[in-house]
């Protein structure tokens, strides 16, 4: 029969919202230039850069929701999203490895210092060379590895085991434990992005001034967004859970959300070890 579906991979539609995406992501980026360069128009252009890619987000995955309700995602449909989300995944492994790269290079490889009212900068002196070199740079006091950092990283690890009881009672049928978990997760991950604010504000180092903040801020501070973001999709998640989403045998949002949080999980280990024990070691502590 003309017409008729003898295959088990989902054709989309035309739509509109990836090109829309698309321009709104030009738009955010241009912003985001204008604003580097304090022109006028920059907040309005990344505005509705902003504007254009969150309502892409609404538009788009509630798309995709509706699909997966219809029975559109198929076995063969959900492996290859499976091989697409772990793709995701392994591009931001290596995001991450371009920030511990630059943290590593900073630390064993610091360049000539020069002392500026009691604090070391990584800049030639005036004789061209300098005996200094240490990272952190001498003059700054670090934040106690033991004290918020791992206080957090006990929250993740914690979300680490919650968001695996709501994965292991989705499959069993559990609806309940499904919620509870997911609840708590969503609730530990709030938690964690509250704590990293708080030790944003008292942390006793700036951003910019010194390699040592720079590193800090820009690896933590990416894992930080992560985190947010891994809290808003098991969120969306919880929601889709008390309308009646998601079965034993199909359940990929959940999946892909369960995969990022535990990548989360994985790469603070990784910081809290690298940035705060081995590279404040032997520093004054805040």
């Amino acid at each position: 029969m003309a017409g008729a579906k003898n295959h088990d991979y989902h054709i989309l539609d035309p739509d509109i919202w990836p090109i829309i995406g698309a321009f709104s992501g030009l738009t955010f980026t241009s912003g985001m230039v204008l604003l580097m360069h304090d022109m006028a128009s920059a907040h309005l252009v990344l505005g509705l850069g902003i504007a254009g890619l969150i309502a892409t987000f609404f538009g788009w995955f509630s798309k995709i929701v509706k699909e997966a309700q219809r029975g559109d995602h198929t076995p063969i449909v959900q492996l290859h999203m499976r091989y697409g989300m772990i793709l995701f995944i392994a591009s931001e492994v290596m995001f991450f490895v371009g920030w511990f790269w630059s943290w590593f290079d900073f630390a064993l490889f610091p360049a000539p210092l020069e002392v500026v009212d009691g604090i070391t900068f990584n800049r030639l002196g005036a004789d061209g060379e300098s005996a200094l070199r240490t990272f952190p740079s001498q003059g700054i006091h670090v934040l106690d590895a033991f004290d918020l950092p791992l206080l957090n990283t006990l929250i993740l690890l914690c979300s680490g085991t919650t968001v695996t009881w709501a994965h292991h009672s989705l499959i069993h049928g559990d609806r309940e434990g499904l919620k509870k978990g997911l609840w708590l997760t969503v609730l530990l991950g709030a938690l964690f992005t509250t704590i990293q604010a708080y030790e944003y504000g008292h942390a006793p180092f700036p951003f910019g001034t010194n390699t040592y903040g720079s590193a800090f801020y820009m690896a933590t501070g990416f894992h930080g967004f992560h985190v947010l973001v891994g809290t808003i999709f098991l969120a969306v998640c919880l929601f889709r859970t008390y309308k009646g989403h998601f079965t034993p045998k199909q359940h990929f949002g959940f999946e892909a959300a369960a995969w990022y949080w535990h990548f989360v999980d994985v790469v603070w280990l990784f910081l809290f070890v690298v940035v705060y024990v081995w590279g404040g070691w032997g520093a004054p502590i805040h």
